[in-house]
């Protein structure tokens, strides 16, 4: 994968794994610290955005597995637990 500094759009058509793979570049250019300051505000905006669209993405997929998990309404309480993660 080529190198660019260009800010792409954020959108729909970027898949979660790319809107990742964007902010990981994006990280990598500012932790270089050799980008001019109105250049690292730029890649910094689009990194924000990303991550807010990343964000609601995320959000958005556990409420739909939440819905898929619960039970049938007026039969008892729903099954879906809150997240825990597991100490790897």
């Amino acid at each position: 994968m080529a190198e660019t500094n260009a800010v792409a759009p954020v959108g729909e058509t970027m898949s979660l794994e790319s809107i990742l793979e964007r902010l990981k570049g994006v990280v990598e250019n500012l932790e270089k610290g050799d980008l001019p300051l109105e250049e690292s505000l730029k890649i910094f905006e689009e990194g924000v955005k990303l991550t807010r669209e990343g964000q609601r993405r995320l959000d958005a997929a556990e409420k739909r597995i939440e819905t898929l998990l619960s039970t049938e309404p007026g039969v008892g309480e729903p099954a879906v637990q809150p997240f825990a993660p597991r100490n790897l």
